[in-house]
């Protein structure tokens, strides 16, 4: 049975706009690209002192688990939508392709605000968790060494600023580097488990903890902070929607995208799955382990190896995975800017949806994800609880954009969308769409709450105001422009129709070929 794709610039050209990004991606440098982007391992290694004050061991493992079957739930959901409309827009463009007529240009122009916030607050959190490990390493080589807020805030825009060169400047080589991050990552994965379980001696209480002791020290009820702790989870395995962004830049992209899209989240589940268990399978004393200075992380691997130089050795992969990470995340969240500025979604939209000439990159969206996510990072001077703020910030973000088109498909009976490669069978459908649903409507919420009580100045969950200050600029906008020349994504009808026709006698002759047994 032959299979015929569609010529990819035609199809691009059929939702509305011009290739004019080089499609230098494989469909392994994308794979790549993808799963640096959720690096699982590390970013829920990296971010374990979200869930273990949550519920110990038990939130960390269970919540996974939740937040896992969840979310391979939305992205099988959205992979439908990317292979009907494989475009660097992704879920405003799938909104306004499937939505009612007087209501796409807001729903539009709200999925697209919360896509590109979701994703400036995602690039943040590279440089967060890596800066975070740093700090980490230095209270456990000079214990006496107070790290104040504003050394973590220059290592933060340290590492931002090196993603941005990367960017800038190294777009040529990106899949070669992607590449490289994919067998980093799963080198250094084999490497620690190996490590970790040939030198440490099993803590078998740490053991129990599928059924073990539920630790909460973060003054809410049990149930409310085990449900809180999912977020370390959510950002494990959140921004698989990358792959939609990046999707201008490889072939045959609505056959690829999806498997990308479902692949990089099922490697996510499992690796981080089976680096948890490993965790806390040599983990000492969780209670010192949530109070360490040297991070969770650092103070397992200390633990584990019995020597500082062990556990920093160690540490150097995971280091070196978020850089990898947040180099990978500027640039999906560049081509996400310059996809919505391209549409005139954004302030300045001209200037925005430029592509330099000579280095084949949306500079200027470049240049805005850098200074917005440092401008972002000052929380970090003002807030005990900056961690739980921006990793809060993103996930909430990326969850309404991945829920909105979801939500309309679903209202519209699962009708609207094309003829396409990857289909889930109706039934499964729509079983999918409603837990993928229901965890965003439950984790939107939970995720703005603070993460500890009682609530002071110092540790309230930012993610509120920086929830507040994106609605004012983006209401504002809409006011000022959106409402009188925002339409949506253009489409071109002719075109759309000629590969209407494609793709319906792509879809006949696979039949013919099935009949006679070809």
């Amino acid at each position: 049975m032959k299979d015929i794709p569609a010529d990819d610039d035609v199809q691009l050209a059929a939702l509305g706009h011009k290739a004019e990004l080089k499609r230098n991606f494989s469909m392994l440098s994308m794979l790549g690209l993808a799963f640096a982007i959720l690096n699982s391992w590390t970013a829920l290694s990296a971010s374990l002192n979200l869930s273990l004050p949550s519920g110990g061991c038990v939130s960390v493992i269970w919540g996974l688990v939740t937040a896992g079957i969840c979310n391979m739930c939305i992205a099988a959901s959205l992979a439908e939508f990317l292979s009907a409309y494989p475009t660097a827009g992704g879920q405003y463009h799938w909104v306004a392709a499937i939505s009612w007529k007087s209501w796409m240009p807001i729903l539009s122009w709200i999925t697209g605000w919360a896509n590109v916030s979701g994703w400036l607050a995602l690039t943040a959190t590279g440089g967060l968790l890596g800066s975070t490990l740093i700090g980490g390493l230095i209270s456990l080589m000079h214990p006496l060494f107070e790290f104040q807020r504003w050394h973590q805030f220059l290592l933060y825009v340290a590492i931002n600023l090196i993603a941005f060169i990367i960017n800038a400047f190294g777009n040529s080589a990106l899949p070669l580097v992607t590449k490289g991050a994919f067998i980093w990552s799963l080198s250094g994965f084999v490497i620690i488990c190996i490590t970790v379980l040939a030198c440490a001696t099993p803590n078998y209480h740490s053991a129990e903890f599928v059924f073990g002791e539920f630790i909460n020290t973060t003054g809410w009820p049990d149930g409310v902070a085990w449900l809180l702790g999912l977020l370390q989870g959510g950002l494990g395995l959140t921004g698989f929607d990358g792959v939609a962004h990046m999707i201008e830049e490889i072939p045959n992209p609505s056959v690829v995208g999806p498997r990308i899209m479902i692949g990089c989240v099922g490697i996510g589940i499992t690796t981080g799955f089976i680096f948890l268990m490993v965790l806390l399978f040599v983990a000492g004393d969780i209670t010192l382990v949530i109070e360490s200075a040297a991070t969770p992380l650092l103070q397992i691997f200390r633990d584990a190896t019995g020597n500082n130089a062990g556990a920093i050795c160690l540490l150097m992969f995971p280091l070196i995975c978020i850089v990898f990470a947040a180099t990978a995340i500027m640039t999906t969240s560049s081509r996400m800017i310059y996809a919505f500025a391209r549409d005139g979604g954004l302030p300045a939209s001209p200037f925005f949806a430029k592509v330099h000439p000579k280095l084949q990159v949306p500079l200027n969206g470049l240049y805005l994800t850098n200074i917005l996510v440092i401008i972002f990072g000052c929380i970090f001077l003002g807030s005990s609880s900056a961690f739980n703020a921006i990793i809060s910030s993103s996930v909430v973000m990326l969850d309404i954009a991945y829920g909105i088109p979801i939500a309309v498909n679903c209202l519209r009976g699962r009708r609207m969308l094309p003829e396409r490669h990857f289909v889930i069978p109706h039934t499964l459908g729509w079983i999918v769409n409603m837990i993928a649903l229901a965890y965003i409507s439950l984790t939107t919420v939970l995720f703005l709450f603070p993460p500890e009580l009682p609530v002071t100045g110092s540790n309230m969950n930012y993610c509120v105001a920086a929830f507040g200050i994106i609605f004012i600029v983006s209401t504002f906008q809409w006011i000022v422009d959106g409402r009188k020349n925002f339409t949506g994504p253009r489409v071109d009808a002719d075109v759309m129709a000629v590969m209407e026709g494609q793709r319906a006698a792509s879809v006949d002759e696979r039949v013919q070929d099935a009949k006679h047994g070809k």
